[in-house]
């Protein structure tokens, strides 16, 4: 070498990007044929923190679809450490099997955890399709929106296929019942509002539906007497006045009449 060559300036040497650490297949390959013990783990963490990097880079990608930046590291960070457990030297560089694995971990994550309705996997499936040919179509010559026969002749799917991936497009998230509507600040009536709620005269229904026939059997005086009481709001003196019988008598026979319905009833 000759004595007047220069030595390149420091921002001129090339060197290894920070998510590609030096001494990788090295470090794999003594992973490899060491027992199960602390010295294993602690390599193990040693390359986890060294490739941490592009696992957050790849679960950065995914940030818009609705899921915490944190949440997405973390399903990345287990990604990794399955792509370190798993990963053998012989098969060739890490980082091509790798990201793979990660990015795999983090589609699962969004296949089975952030659904607010939980649809077959063959659904989503389904939803995925239909959504990439929806897009493909819409965005295509003449923009036209896309009707079910125009994306199963795309995808080569049933129109009953289609419906079902277009349903899960709305199963993805689910609105909140206190969620408002209407006017520019949400604050008109949520679908809360337009429940029902318990209607006891159903009850009421199925009493009367009950004690039908015992009435029917009754005699014609304590049927005219339960009908006056209860349909008609009479006293028992007026019932009385007009049965030509003391009210005593009134109050005796509703007293029997209400037990033998109920009985009958119960029985």
């Amino acid at each position: 070498m000759s004595p007047h060559a220069r030595t390149p300036p420091a921002a001129a040497v090339r060197r290894p990007a920070p998510d590609t650490p030096d001494a990788v297949t090295a470090a794999f390959a003594r992973l490899a044929v060491l027992d199960d013990g602390p010295e294993k783990e602690r390599l193990r963490d040693e390359l986890t923190r060294a490739w941490l990097p592009m696992a957050h880079r790849l679960a950065s990608r995914f940030r818009d679809k609705g899921e915490s930046t944190e949440d997405l590291r973390q399903v990345a960070a287990l990604g990794l450490l399955k792509a370190i457990r798993r990963y053998d030297p012989a098969r060739g560089p890490f980082e091509p099997f790798a990201i793979p694995t990660i990015r795999g971990e983090l589609r699962r994550h969004f296949r089975d955890r952030t659904w607010d309705v939980r649809v077959p996997r063959r659904v989503q499936e389904l939803r995925n399709r239909v959504r990439a040919a929806y897009v493909e179509l819409a965005l295509g010559p003449g923009g036209a929106c896309p009707t079910v026969d125009d994306l199963a002749r795309h995808t080569g799917l049933s129109e009953q296929q289609v419906r079902d991936g277009l349903e899960a497009l709305e199963s993805y998230r689910a609105l909140s019942l206190d969620a408002g509507s209407g006017g520019a600040d949400g604050d008109g009536p949520s679908p809360a509002d337009f429940l029902g709620e318990p209607d006891h005269a159903f009850q009421l229904v199925v009493d009367r539906e009950s004690v039908k026939e015992a009435v029917r059997r009754l005699p014609s005086r304590e049927r005219a007497i339960l009908y006056l009481r209860f349909f008609e709001d009479w006293s028992q003196s007026r019932i009385a006045e007009r049965m030509g019988i003391s009210q005593m008598h009134v109050s005796r026979l509703l007293g029997q009449t209400c037990a033998r319905l109920r009985r009958e009833t119960l029985d």
